[in-house]
């Protein structure tokens, strides 16, 4: 394996950022100083005088489509994308068909990945009403396995668990995190129900609406109640209201919490101002809300309430996404721009460089409690990340990297660029230029 001197980086982590040189060697961070000389030998040295050096991002919810839906996307195009966009990690959702419901079909992605993938991986055991022996067999992988999901509301096949009885189980008997997608699907239907009554055609700006604060709110708290119950480990994805925000604390730091939350870049971003030129483009479960929600969720995020930002990446094709508002399918493609669009707020003043650093490296890492990864540090993975703010970067057509084509970001100008990516030391894309000779590894866990 190649090996690694950058020189003279802004190197950010741990919320200092300081000028140093960084020694890359096996696939490690070997050394980190003010100076660092290496005897002449078989390394390349990068000059990082201007730019700045980061963790490389933790993407804690994904969906690669891989297997049974790769005409939206797969592992391989999507980790590619990741890996353009400064994500060196991700961890996976378990809606593809068939679903991961079992242990033996969760370990088919590991293999699918094993073969496909230039980022690091991770996938979630899937969760029905129908198989907690199989979901409870986690227990036995805690330091294989990034965590459980449930579907509390919004999926595919059979995976809305809505029994209490199966709830209670596995809230009471997992001792793996449990991530929950949280919306209530009898408000939802009442919703739904009630602007069909109206007698027209429903339209994305009636998204939030039907999928509300209220359907949000009631089956996250529903969550919470059973998870104090029992002590369990839960973490709420893609936080979108305010009114939830009620429902989590910033009164101990994140290693001590035992119920954390996520806030996806989408709902940092967009609002429901948007749906008029957007359209089934923003489309995403949970729905994208009034603009106080969005800020509420920046407010929340920088006083720690929220403590980690990822994508709820969610590839569809072009077609999918232009039916009728009522067939168009649900989601956005993100992994690729979050990271650039949170240097934008960066840029604007809205979080600091550092902070950005903690939501999407250093907090994934220390939740789900990730090994060696997330932080720069000596002896760790040299999972990281080379930004150049001299410099721009527009998402065009010709650029997009996912398998479906397009971004509801288009036309967006950012006021920075990723000019090298390295995954486990080793440089896979650099200036453009892209080394697709080494996968990426099966991320672990620290649990007992």
């Amino acid at each position: 394996m190649q090996n690694y001197l950058i020189r003279n980086i802004q190197v950010v982590n741990e919320g200092r950022t300081l000028t140093a040189d960084v020694w890359v060697k096996n696939g490690r961070i070997e050394k980190i100083a003010p100076q660092i000389h290496i005897p002449a030998g078989h390394f390349t040295e990068i000059n990082g005088e201007g730019k700045y050096l980061l963790p490389g991002c933790i993407d804690d919810q994904v969906h690669f489509r891989e297997p049974g839906l790769t005409h939206k996307a797969t592992i391989a195009t999507e980790a590619k994308a990741a890996v353009a966009g400064g994500v060196t990690s991700f961890m996976e959702m378990p809606n593809t068909i068939p679903n991961a419901l079992t242990q033996e079909l969760l370990e088919d992605k590991y293999r699918i990945a094993s073969r496909s993938s230039l980022a690091n991986y991770s996938f979630f055991m899937g969760t029905a009403n129908n198989n907690t022996e199989e979901v409870l067999r986690s227990n036995e992988k805690k330091q294989d396995i990034c965590g459980i999901k449930i579907f509390m509301g919004s999926s595919t096949g059979n995976m809305l668990v809505d029994n209490p009885t199966t709830l209670d189980r596995v809230f009471s008997e997992a001792e793996l995190l449990i991530a929950t997608h949280c919306e209530d699907e009898t408000i939802i239907k009442r919703n739904l129900d009630r602007l069909k009554a109206e007698g027209r055609d429903l339209v994305p700006q009636d998204h939030p609406l039907i999928r509300d604060e209220e359907a949000c709110y009631a089956s996250s708290l529903y969550a919470i109640q059973i998870a104090k119950k029992y002590g369990t480990r839960l973490h709420i994805l893609h936080i979108s209201t305010e009114k939830e925000l009620a429902l989590f604390t910033n009164m101990f730091p994140l290693k001590d919490k035992r119920i954390t939350a996520e806030v996806c870049v989408h709902h940092l971003h967009f609002t429901s101002d948007d749906y008029p030129a957007l359209g089934n483009r923003i489309k995403c479960n949970p729905a994208i809300k009034a603009p106080q929600n969005r800020e509420a969720l920046w407010t929340a995020l920088l006083d720690d309430r929220l403590d980690i930002i990822a994508t709820d990446h969610a590839p569809h094709t072009w077609e999918e996404k232009n039916e009728p508002y009522e067939k168009a399918h649900a989601g956005l493609p993100l992994v690729q721009h979050s990271l650039l669009l949170m240097l934008h707020y960066v840029k604007t003043g809205r979080i600091t460089l550092e902070k950005l650093v903690e939501k999407m490296c250093h907090a994934p890492a220390a939740c789900f409690q990730v090994k060696e990864r997330g932080y720069i540090r000596e002896g760790y993975h040299a999972d990281l990340v080379i930004v150049d703010p001299a410099e721009s970067y527009t998402v065009e057509k010709e650029n997009i990297l996912y398998k479906c084509g397009w971004s509801p970001l288009e036309g967006f100008r950012f006021p920075a660029r990723i000019t090298h990516t390295f995954v486990n030391g080793h440089l896979v894309y650099g200036n453009g230029v892209w080394d697709e000779s080494h996968y990426g590894e099966r991320l672990r866990f620290e649990r007992e």
